[in-house]
């Protein structure tokens, strides 16, 4: 029998965020992480129906104020669960996953376009078969910008994704639909991707926990083993670090045809990681942007105050400017991104048998594509030069520090229609993107793993994340870092303007 859905939602002010053992089911669920919900269901104290016809109400509650979700596959969750759900560590949960790139065979992936509105996909990715494995139950897509190409959540196709502390404001983008629904308590967690701050750039304007991993470490696949010329990577937005965690023990690792793979941790579990003290780190403060672009005082005091903690939990914090041709890299990072997209373009054109217009996509998508078919071959290798160049430079940096602290971005969570404007040409609103986010696109250059870390909030209650970058394939490095301030600084308990009540 399902409980009713005001059992269901009931909470109480003393819930404790993420808790690890089972409560009565009156204290409801909006206070557990993905781990905790798994625990109830393993003890038997909920079932996946109940949990799935829970997080449908949030969806139902939340979505025409936040407008998060693409599309909700509630028959084929409910279909998934009475097939039967592998006893994984998340059995039961409901999960999201993003509107880009992943593919659940028998739905659409609309990739944030029109063009692909009616593109159902025959097979599942592997990355969706790695979660169906774990246990989640797939409830819908989330929305984000077209092709993931800005760093607001605004599209033709979907129209505006408001932020769940002020619906004026960006969610960021591009994993702006995931980020907002896990902050509104649809679900603890959902699914993301990053090719330039995606993940990132959204967890700072949600107050969420939001990790780029290592390039290689999850898959890609099938038919492609990276993005973007290896900028982007697949993970997810959590509330709690320990989600994040788990969930990359169960979707990391090579997959067929993928030509590298990130080394594991030592223990061989980044969840066993994130419950071990960092030591003492040398951790490398950067509060300056290379190219001179300007960065709001809040930001600023943001990564100051995450570095007094730092400093408090016995960290050394030195403060420091990373050396890097940002002129090189932003020039590679327009040719491969603009080639994409024109290649996508040029394919589902094929692919349906009739050109797109540019009455079709968004004008940045436009843009781009028109860019991509003039792009030479020459300027992607001189692309992957920078790329190289970058990588040896933050290397040089990091053989003297452990960590990079920075913050995730130069300004708060920005007005809607700032960053999304049909009526701006872009290189013109491509400059407001790069003032809105200039830290977050070299992790993607390098291929390290960063995180954004929900340490702070405005004076006007905006969430401003802090960034955290470690070397390449030391994301258990971040973990336990990111859980000793979790511990020291919890951030879980705190709920926005707009959330399932």
């Amino acid at each position: 029998m399902l409980i009713s859905r005001r059992e269901a939602l009931a909470t109480t002010a003393a819930t404790i965020a993420f808790p690890s053992t089972s409560s009565s089911r009156a204290a409801g669920f909006a206070g557990y992480d993905g781990l905790g919900l798994a625990e109830l269901v393993k003890r038997r104290e909920v079932s996946p129906e109940e949990l799935l016809a829970w997080a449908t109400a949030n969806a139902e509650a939340v979505n025409p104020q936040l407008n998060c979700l693409a599309r909700l596959h509630y028959q084929e969750a409910k279909a998934q669960i009475r097939a039967g759900l592998p006893d994984g560590p998340f059995r039961g949960v409901p999960f999201l996953l993003k509107d880009l790139n992943v593919f659940l065979a028998g739905t659409v992936t609309s990739n944030g376009s029109l063009i692909f509105k009616d593109k159902v996909a025959t097979y599942d990715s592997e990355l969706v078969t790695r979660y169906k494995r774990a246990g989640l139950v797939i409830l819908g897509k989330t929305t984000c910008p077209e092709f993931g190409l800005s760093y607001t959540t605004e599209s033709k196709a979907f129209g505006k994704t408001r932020n769940p502390w002020n619906p004026g404001r960006t969610t960021g983008g591009s994993s702006g639909g995931s980020a907002a629904a896990v902050a509104a308590g649809v679900v603890p967690m959902a699914h993301g991707s990053d090719g330039g701050g995606s993940l990132r750039v959204p967890a700072s304007c949600n107050g969420v926990f939001g990790l780029k991993p290592s390039r290689g470490r999850i898959p890609m696949g099938p038919g492609t083993t990276e993005g973007w010329l290896g900028c982007s990577a697949h993970h997810a937005l959590t509330r709690s670090v320990r989600d994040s965690a788990a969930l990359m023990d169960v979707s990391c690792g090579l997959e067929p045809g993928s030509r590298y793979t990130a080394p594991m941790p030592p223990s061989g579990s980044f969840l066993a990681e994130s419950y071990l003290k960092p030591g003492k780190l040398r951790i490398a403060l950067v509060l300056t942007e290379p190219s001179g672009i300007p960065i709001d005082p809040e930001c600023l005091s943001a990564a100051r105050a995450a570095a007094k903690l730092c400093e408090a939990l016995g960290h050394h914090i030195e403060e420091t400017e990373p050396v890097l041709d940002t002129a090189a890299i932003r020039s590679g990072f327009t040719a491969v991104v603009a080639t994409s997209s024109a290649q996508v373009i040029r394919d589902r054109a094929k692919e349906r048998g009739m050109a797109v217009t540019a009455a079709e996509v968004d004008a940045g998508t436009w843009w781009y594509s028109e860019q991509g078919e003039m792009v030479s071959g020459l300027s992607v290798a001189d692309a992957n030069v920078a790329f190289q160049r970058a990588a040896f430079a933050m290397a040089a940096l990091m053989s003297h520090f452990d960590v990079v602290l920075s913050p995730t971005l130069a300004k708060p969570p920005v007005n809607l229609g700032e960053l999304y404007d049909p009526s701006i040409d872009f290189p013109t609103l491509g400059k407001r993107l790069r003032a809105f986010s200039p830290f977050t696109a070299i992790e993607n250059v390098t291929g390290q793993p960063a995180m954004s870390v929900p340490l702070y909030w405005s004076a006007d209650n905006l969430p401003i994340g802090v960034m955290f970058t470690a070397r390449y394939g030391e994301e258990a490095m971040l973990f336990r870092l990111a859980s000793q301030l979790e511990e020291a600084q919890p951030w879980g308990h705190r709920r926005p303007l707009v959330a399932a009540t």
